[in-house]
């Protein structure tokens, strides 16, 4: 097995309160600068500048996993990551129609833009992209898993956005593949406060939303090669604990 360090949670400059630094191209440098081989795009409701980063990623050597990281109607964030550019495409049509006409406050929040390799402006989201989305979090994990998707709910310790701050609990039968748990914490810490989680699959993520941040946290995965199915086979909850930790970057 190999050992790949990753980081899969990074928002872009189509994220709201994302830096408009967050290009796709600094992504890829400041990753590879940082020692990762694997990241994941993970835009609040949007999925815009997932294509541009994976390209990039391509030529520079950082395997890049399209993802999304949705805000359901009960404000639960959670990360989604796809096989492939149709599933990808797929919810992207299932996002637009579900989302706020709540237009976004670029003073409050920053510009919502998606940009081309060469950091050109594309196209400029005007709907608010915070908002949580006409869906119930059992909903989009459907959907992510009838594309073939990971679904992780999203920095579970968080005082906001997280499945313990807006139900107070992971709701039984929810089908998830993890847990990601944010910098604030590390999973023997957090598993101390919640030991009814301690038989979960934890990630450790670092949710940059400036180039700074980027690594803060990852994880490492202990993988044959750099691809989706080994990274998917890596969630199989029958004996693969150990696939993968989460490391301060130091």
């Amino acid at each position: 097995m190999n050992c790949f360090h990753a980081d899969l949670h990074i928002h872009t400059c189509l994220s709201p309160c994302g830096d408009l630094e967050m290009s796709p191209r600094n992504i890829i440098r400041t990753a590879r600068e940082r020692g990762l081989h694997m990241i994941a795009i993970t835009d609040h409701n949007s999925t815009l500048n997932v294509v541009v980063t994976m390209e990039i990623g391509r030529r520079e050597g950082i395997y890049v996993i399209a993802g999304c990281e949705v805000n359901t109607c009960e404000e639960v964030h959670c990360l989604c990551y796809f096989p492939h550019l149709h599933a990808l495409q797929v919810f992207q049509l299932y996002l637009e129609g579900r989302m706020t006409s709540l237009p976004n406050d670029p003073d409050r929040f920053g510009y919502q833009v998606a940009v081309d390799a060469n950091d050109r402006i594309l196209y400029e989201e005007k709907r608010s992209l915070f908002v949580g989305i006409d869906a119930e979090i059992e909903g989009v994990a459907a959907e992510v898993h009838r594309l073939g998707g990971v679904f992780v709910p999203a920095h579970i310790d968080r005082r906001s956005n997280s499945l313990l701050s807006q139900l107070g609990f992971v709701p039984f039968g929810l089908s998830h593949d993890a847990l990601e748990m944010s910098r604030a914490t590390t999973p023997s810490a957090f598993v101390q406060k919640h030991p009814e989680l301690a038989e979960e699959l934890f990630l450790h993520n670092s949710d940059a939303h400036y180039l700074k941040d980027i690594a803060a946290v990852y994880n490492r995965f202990y993988m044959e090669q750099l691809s989706w199915d080994c990274f998917k086979a890596a969630f199989d909850h029958t004996g693969n604990k150990d696939s993968f930790i989460g490391y301060f970057y130091d």
